[in-house]
Formats: structure tokens, C-alpha cells, sequence
């Protein structure tokens, strides 16, 4: 079984993404913080992190960069989806490895499900 976790801090959406994946037959883990996100991550080593940028306290770019300081965690895929649309945050976002940077605003919740699907298919 897949394994994806989804780091967002709006509960709305967390739980409905949530409930699509689960219904895919998804095994789905949820944290509203970098911080939680990054334990969870340890522990159950996902193969796909669905995650927010704009997170309280740590933001996803931080838990980005302590994914990739970590040798358990470093190629874990992650495909951000946030409605900050700054050109530096995402061009780091790319740097830190990001499969792709998704805006929000821009994609509807059935499309970043059938991603979300497609990248959990392709071998890591």
C-alpha cells in the first residue's frame, strides 16, 4: 500500500484530501505543522509528501530543507501545493527537489488528486 502524507494547515482541506485518498485505498498520514509533518515523515518514511508552504511557525520551505539533510528521508518525492506565489520561494522549492510546485488557486481538488495518483504510481 502507498504511503502519502499531507502537511496543510487549513483543516477543511486536509481532511477532504484525506478522505479522497484514503478512498483510493491510499494508507494517508496529516500534520498542520512543518514540525509534525517532519516526525511523521521519519517514522512512516511516505512515498509521496503533499505540502503546504505556508505553514504556522515552520514553513514547508524548512521542512523542504531538513528533509534533504536527512539520509532516511532525502529522496522522498514532494509536491508542494500552496497559494504563494513567489517566484524565489518556489525557484528554492525546485532547488530543495520539489517534483512540482502547484498553485492552489489553480487547479481544482479532483486535479491535484489524479497528480497526487500519477506520482504515487511512478517508481521512486
Amino acid at each position: 500500500m502507498k504511503k502519502l502524507l499531507i502537511v496543510e494547515d487549513e483543516k477543511i482541506l486536509r481532511k477532504m484530501y484525506l478522505e479522497r485518498f484514503e478512498k483510493q485505498g491510499i494508507e494517508v498520514f496529516s500534520s498542520d505543522t512543518a514540525e509534525g509533518g517532519f516526525k511523521i515523515a521519519k517514522k512512516e518514511k511516505p512515498d509521496l509528501i503533499l505540502m503546504d508552504i505556508l505553514l504556522p511557525k515552520a514553513n514547508g520551505v524548512s521542512m523542504l530543507k531538513n528533509l534533504r539533510k536527512d539520509p532516511e528521508m532525502s529522496n522522498i518525492k514532494v509536491l508542494a501545493f500552496s497559494n504563494f506565489d513567489d517566484p524565489e520561494t518556489k525557484k528554492v522549492a525546485k532547488e530543495l527537489g520539489v517534483v512540482d510546485y502547484l498553485m492552489k488557486t489553480d487547479y481544482t481538488p479532483s486535479q491535484i488528486t489524479k497528480v497526487v495518483e500519477k506520482l504515487l504510481k511512478k517508481k521512486q
